[in-house]
C-alpha cells in the first residue's frame, strides 16, 4: 500500500475542517475518497464545494460496504463515536476517531476491545499531543528531570462559549446529545495531558461540577476537581466556559522544582539540590533550596495539531511510525470526567477504576428526568480554528 484512502463519517464542523486539509493532499500518503452523513443538505454542501470529487453515501451501510477507502475518520456526535468505530472494525477498516472517545467508559471499553480483535490500526484525534509544549513537559517530567512529581494545578478557563454557541445544535450541551458539558466538549484534550504528561492517573477524585451555572444549559460549565496519586501527590483541576478573559495555566512541582506552561511558554525553576535531599541536610532554620530561572526553548507554534495527527495515522500505517495518539488511551481521560461527574452527583469521593454501572445508571437518570427544553438556532459553518 502507497497511500490510504480515508472516508470520512460525518460533515459537521470538525468534519469539514479534516476535509479542507485532505483536499489540499497536506497529508503526504493520505486521499480523502468517501464522505458519509445523513443529512442531505451536508451532502449538498459537499457537491457544492467539491463537485464529484468523492464518493459519497447518506447510510452507514453502503458506505462500509463500498470499499472505497481503508480508514475512517470519524466525526459524529460523541455518543456515537464508539459504535461507529466498531462498526468499522467488523468491516475490516482502520480507525482514526475524534475526541472525546465517547461519552461513558463502558461503551469505550467495547470500543477498545472490538480494535483489539480487529487487529486494525486504532488512532483518536489527540491533537494537543503535538504541540512541542506538552512533549517537552512530558519529556521532562518522563526522564525524572522534575524529580517525584509532587502536585498538579490545571486553571483552563479559556474556553469561553457564548450562548449562541450552544442553541447552534440540537445536540449541544444536553445530557442526551453530548452527554456532559466543558468536561467532554471543550475539555478531553487538557485531561488527556494531564495524564499524559504525569504519565500516571490519579487513584481518587473529588470534583464539584455546576450546571447550567452561567449559561442556559443542563450540563456542567463550571468545574473544581481535587485528586489524589498512588505515590501521594495531588493535583487540581480547574474550568469553565463562563468566564471571560480566561486562563490557560499548568503548574507541575518535583523533587526537582517546578515547571509552568503559560502563554505559550514553559519555564523551569529548577532547584540546584533536590527538595529532600535540600531538608535531611540543611540545619539553618530559615531557608530554601537555591533556584534558577530557566526558560525551556520549544518549538514557536502550537504543533501540527489534527492534521499532524492525521499524517502520523498514515505514516503508521504506510511505514510502521509509532502512534502519537493510540486510541485505546481515550479512555484515560474520559475516566477523569466520568468521575468527576459521578463525584458531583454522589456528593463524594470516587476511586478509580470508577463504577462503570454506577456511572451509566446516573447518566441515564439524567437523560429520562430531564425538562430542558431547547430553542435551536442553526450557525452555519461555525469556524473552528483555535478551538482545538
Amino acid at each position: 500500500m502507497d497511500k490510504v484512502r480515508i472516508g470520512i463519517v460525518g460533515m459537521g464542523n470538525m468534519g469539514k475542517g479534516h476535509t479542507q486539509y485532505l483536499v489540499k493532499n497536506e497529508v503526504k500518503g493520505g486521499q480523502l475518497t468517501a464522505i458519509v452523513d445523513t443529512d442531505p443538505a451536508r451532502l449538498d454542501w459537499v457537491r457544492e464545494n467539491y463537485g464529484d470529487q468523492f464518493q459519497l453515501f447518506d447510510n452507514l451501510e453502503a458506505f462500509f460496504a463500498s470499499k472505497s477507502f481503508d480508514a475512517v475518520l470519524i466525526c459524529t456526535p460523541h455518543y456515537d463515536h464508539p459504535a461507529v468505530a466498531i462498526q468499522a472494525f467488523e468491516h475490516g477498516y482502520h480507525v482514526l476517531v475524534e475526541k472525546p472517545a465517547g461519552v461513558y467508559t463502558k461503551q469505550v471499553r467495547l470500543m477498545n476491545e472490538a480494535a483489539a480483535k480487529s487487529g486494525k490500526a486504532f488512532g483518536i484525534m489527540y491533537n494537543q499531543r503535538t504541540n512541542p509544549l506538552y512533549q517537552k513537559l512530558r519529556d521532562l517530567i518522563t526522564s525524572g528531570e522534575l524529580g517525584e512529581v509532587r502536585r498538579t494545578i490545571w486553571i483552563i478557563t479559556n474556553w469561553y462559549r457564548s450562548q449562541s454557541y450552544y442553541d447552534s445544535g440540537g445536540w449541544r450541551a444536553t445530557w442526551a446529545g453530548e452527554g456532559g458539558g466543558v468536561l467532554i466538549n471543550q475539555d478531553p484534550h487538557q485531561l488527556d495531558l494531564w495524564q499524559w504528561t504525569l504519565d500516571m492517573m490519579p487513584t481518587r477524585v473529588r470534583a464539584f461540577c455546576h450546571f447550567g451555572k452561567w449559561r442556559n444549559i443542563e450540563v456542567e460549565d463550571d468545574v473544581t476537581a481535587y485528586v489524589e496519586y498512588a505515590n501521594g501527590a495531588t493535583g487540581l483541576f480547574v474550568t469553565t466556559t463562563g468566564e471571560a478573559p480566561g486562563t490557560n495555566r499548568f503548574e507541575v512541582s518535583g523533587d526537582r522544582g517546578k515547571i509552568v506552561i503559560e502563554d505559550g511558554k514553559l519555564t523551569f525553576w529548577r532547584l540546584r539540590t533536590p527538595e529532600s535531599q535540600f531538608n535531611a541536610e540543611y540545619k539553618g532554620g530559615f531557608g530554601s533550596p537555591e533556584s534558577w530561572k530557566c526558560e525551556i526553548p520549544v518549538g514557536s507554534s502550537e504543533g501540527s495539531q489534527h492534521k499532524g495527527i492525521t499524517q502520523n495515522f498514515v505514516d503508521h500505517l504506510l511505514k510502521g511510525t509509532p502512534l502519537l495518539a493510540p486510541g485505546e488511551e481515550g479512555i484515560k481521560g474520559l475516566t477523569l470526567s466520568n468521575a468527576m461527574h459521578l463525584s458531583t452527583w454522589i456528593d463524594n469521593w470516587v476511586d478509580l477504576p470508577i463504577d462503570e454501572n454506577l456511572y451509566y445508571e446516573k447518566l441515564q437518570e439524567r437523560i429520562q428526568n430531564s425538562t430542558y427544553k431547547k430553542e435551536t438556532k442553526e450557525l452555519k459553518n461555525m469556524d473552528v480554528q483555535g478551538t482545538h
